[in-house]
């Protein structure tokens, strides 16, 4: 219990902290494996008002010297439940990180990495109920706080083909035994969660972004929605 307070309070030590002003807007950009998240983060990340948070991958490579994420690659059902637990304990040090700026923008959150991950693990048999359960009750706990609230949530929505295609191009070692069909049905769950809004709750507005566009001129749907997504003008989006 120690070693995990100590990994919450070192992700969230900060050399600015906000002091008494309220949490910062918090944008969360979600999307399929390969649908530009570095991309997006990259362009939001020159501008001095936004602290840029990536998924913190490094983390779920070296846990105490054990690479979670390849582990949970190469045998899913032996290791979905290790990998999650983590993971969703390193996401919630990103939500709790102190920052100066007024903007937040995070790769991801809590809440795909239960609404899309555990959800595609639990369909696939991968993670038994017994196991989701304590998932939910650690999810929901720590989602009633006022940390773990988001004020926007950005969908890259891509094609799994272009999804697919763009995986294969970046070569990540622990990826390379994903298949298409993996890639569909998260895009499947990533539809149903923030585009048809069918699948559980969203906890903010959405604003859904064609991230099939070649990156010579995606920047041009960043720009356009800048606005929005730095707080500096509302959206108007019916929530669920």
């Amino acid at each position: 219990m120690n070693k995990i307070k100590n990994i919450i309070a070192k992700m969230a030590q900060s050399p600015i902290s906000r002091g008494n002003n309220s949490r910062p807007f918090t944008v969360v950009v979600e999307g399929n494996v390969g649908s530009g998240k570095t991309t997006f983060l990259e362009h939001f990340n020159k501008n001095e008002n936004v602290a840029v948070f990536a998924e913190p991958i490094d983390m779920w490579r070296n846990c105490s010297g054990y690479n979670l994420l390849d582990l949970m690659y190469k045998d899913p059902k032996k290791w979905s439940f290790t990998f999650q637990s983590y993971v969703q304990l390193t996401m919630l040090g990103l939500h709790q990180k102190k920052i100066h700026q007024p903007v937040k923008l995070m790769e991801r959150s809590l809440y795909s990495a239960r609404y899309c991950f555990v959800e595609k693990m639990s369909r696939d048999g991968l993670m038994p109920p017994a196991s989701v359960a304590v998932i939910d009750e650690w999810f929901k706990y720590i989602t009633a706080t006022d940390e773990a609230q988001i004020d926007l949530i950005v969908y890259l929505r891509t094609s799994p083909d272009i999804a697919y295609e763009r995986i294969l191009k970046r070569n990540r070692s622990e990826e390379k035994t994903v298949a298409f069909e993996y890639i569909k049905a998260l895009h499947d769950i990533h539809e149903d969660w923030l585009y048809n809004k069918t699948l559980h709750n969203c906890k903010a507005p959405v604003i859904v972004l064609n991230a099939d566009l070649d990156r010579s001129v995606i920047e041009e749907e960043y720009e356009k929605y800048e606005p929005h997504i730095l707080n500096k003008k509302p959206i108007e989006v019916k929530i669920n």
